[in-house]
């Protein structure tokens, strides 16, 4: 996402909004995992479509994650422990957490984030898109 449209975010953020997940264009990050993104000032959410296997490598960020796994399981992993989130649990991840994540079955998410993912606005989100981990080993 260019800077002037991330800008554009940032100054509709200003007044109320309303967003319909109809109208949201769909954005296709790899083979099995597609996303929606509602933005306001200093919060996020995503709307994730995740097919049976689709895998989110280990990675970290500077937003706090509250993830609420609308249909489906998802397996988290954090410090080698295992967490499944099914349909109506609630999972939060502290700020600068590696996880990874694995749909045990088709599923759908809500991922809230605050701050704000710069990286998912701007496209560099390239673990999602390549499926490989792009930490520092």
């Amino acid at each position: 996402m260019p800077p002037d449209k991330l800008a554009s975010l940032r100054k509709a953020a200003k007044k109320p909004q309303l967003f319909r997940w109809a109208e949201i264009k769909e954005e296709r990050l790899n083979e099995r995992i597609t996303r929606k993104l509602a933005v306001g000032k200093n919060e996020m959410i995503g709307r994730l479509h995740l097919e049976k296997g689709a895998v989110v490598p280990p990675h970290k960020h500077l937003a706090e994650q509250i993830t609420m796994v609308m249909s489906g399981a998802i397996k988290f992993t954090i410090d080698g422990r295992d967490t499944t989130v099914r349909a109506g649990d609630v999972f939060i991840i502290p700020p600068n957490v590696v996880h990874s994540a694995i749909a045990l079955e088709e599923s759908d998410d809500l991922d809230a984030f605050s701050p704000l993912r710069v990286d998912w606005l701007t496209g560099e989100d390239a673990y999602l898109r390549t499926g490989r981990s792009t930490l520092k080993k």
